[in-house]
């Protein structure tokens, strides 16, 4: 089910918010079934390429997808469905995934 992802990383300074994001996303990923496992990455130097400048980061083939902290397993979810195939389909009508 993960063909679409290839990686998932949960960047941050180790705080319990990093870590908080990092156990959540590993469990919300195990709950959809993604096989792609979830990587913890301290080295600011990464979050500053990508761009960001908050922590915690949520990155999905190394692009962030979410920042800063007070993320829920649905947001979580919500951020990783965005990159699995079945979700990305659309209609051709618009970015409903067709459901118009």
């Amino acid at each position: 089910m993960s063909d679409n992802i290839k990686s998932i990383q949960v960047l941050g300074s180790g705080c319990p918010t990093c870590k908080k994001l990092f156990e959540t996303t590993k469990k919300v990923a195990e709950d959809l079934k993604i096989n792609t496992p979830v990587e913890y990455i301290s080295d600011v130097t990464k979050m500053i390429e990508m761009g960001v400048m908050t922590s915690p980061v949520l990155a999905v083939n190394g692009k962030p997808v979410l920042t800063g902290g007070g993320h829920g397993e649905a947001d979580i979810k919500n951020a990783l469905e965005k990159n699995l195939p079945s979700n990305n389909q659309s209609s051709g009508c618009c970015s409903c995934g067709g459901s118009c």
